[in-house]
């Protein structure tokens, strides 16, 4: 499994998620239009991005291309494990939010990815 991370957190977020050790999750550092071809071809599983507010920028290009039912934003909220499960069941793989929230919000997604594929 791949997750990919970009925006302007994205090696904080991909550091975030490598201190999880997550068994068989490979992290790595992308941009929106690159993590936007590999999840439609397969190449990659989840996508994380981070901007300012969490509510445009991680997420604009990507919305776009693979649309709003595959993306979901927090903004500047920090969800739980389960409501982020609640969100992959739901079907989405793409998922932003802010710069400030990346401690909490990033182990919160890949414990959920890891949970959800056990």
């Amino acid at each position: 499994m791949n997750i990919l991370t970009g925006g302007l957190g994205r090696t904080e977020t991909a550091d975030a998620l490598r201190a999880l050790a997550l068994d068989g999750v490979e992290i790595t550092v992308s941009n929106d239009l690159e993590a936007a071809r590999r999840l439609t071809t397969g190449g990659a599983d989840y996508y994380l991005g981070t901007c300012h507010t969490g509510a445009g920028a991680s997420l604009g290009v990507l919305v776009g291309l693979l649309g709003q039912g595959t993306c979901h934003t927090f903004g500047r909220s920090v969800p739980t494990e389960t409501e982020v499960g609640a969100l992959l069941a739901d079907g989405k793989r793409v998922f932003g939010f802010s710069l400030d929230r990346i401690d909490a919000v990033a182990p919160a997604i890949g414990r959920a990815i890891a949970a959800a594929r056990a």
